[in-house]
């Protein structure tokens, strides 16, 4: 008799639509058995049926990655009903910058950072601290941050300041996180999906959400001489 080989187990935050949903499609039909991550129960359940119906392996969680103690909680009964998480894609985001009239420098205010950080970066950087030890134990762990060109510094424009600064930090977080790991089979990465037509991109964007999801896929399902510690778009390296 054959042994039963355990699917991987893949966390997506946001995962009830958009980029997020999507990436949860496409790791479920590679095998993976797919963690929806969405703050409304609700709006996370319509989305799992849709991919159940498909035939794909999905459950959802309950999770709102501005929140601490919902990030503590999720991991938890991950952790208990599971026993791994061995792929990480920090998909949640906000753009908030156009809420409050102006997104120049010499308007934002710093509330709007304040709440675009809990989000964009403090969310990321808290489930990598609940996560990675669960993928250190196991020797394997692929994470994934999505980030954005706008947060390049190469190519740093202005206005969306707050939203600017916090992919800023994510890739920041990326690099750190990569060295601190410092583990063969632990991939970190960052990923820009480009102007994908979503809730956040709006109807003018120019890339269908497939487009948007396909290197966070890739990147959560990296073969062990993959790359870590880089930021990609269309599969190709960036410039930080």
């Amino acid at each position: 008799m054959t042994a039963q080989v355990t699917p991987h187990i893949a966390l997506v935050t946001g995962g009830n639509r958009g980029i997020g949903k999507e990436i949860c499609r496409q790791l479920a039909h590679k095998g993976l058995h797919v963690i929806l991550g969405s703050r409304s129960q609700s709006s996370g359940e319509a989305a799992a049926a849709e991919l159940r119906a498909e035939g794909l392996s999905v459950e959802v969680l309950a999770l709102d990655v501005s929140h601490a103690d919902s990030i503590t909680q999720a991991v938890a009964q991950l952790k208990q009903k599971h026993g791994q998480i061995d792929v990480l894609v920090n998909n949640a985001g906000v753009f908030l910058d156009n809420k409050q009239g102006s997104s120049s420098v010499f308007a934002i205010q710093t509330v709007t950072i304040d709440e675009t950080f809990a989000t964009n970066v403090y969310g990321p950087l808290q489930l990598i601290q609940a996560v990675a030890p669960l993928m250190q134990a196991s020797g394997y762990g692929r994470i994934v941050n999505v980030s954005s060109g706008m947060g390049q510094l190469e190519n740093m424009g202005g206005g969306s300041v707050a939203y600017r600064l916090s992919k800023s930090a994510l890739n920041a977080l990326t690099c750190i996180v990569d060295a601190e790991l410092n583990a063969e089979n632990i991939k970190v990465n960052a990923i820009c999906p480009g102007w994908v037509k979503t809730d956040m991109g709006g109807e003018n964007a120019t890339r269908e959400v497939a487009q948007g999801a396909d290197t966070a896929v890739w990147l959560a399902t990296l073969p062990a001489d993959g790359p870590s510690g880089k930021f990609f778009r269309d599969r190709q390296e960036l410039a930080w």
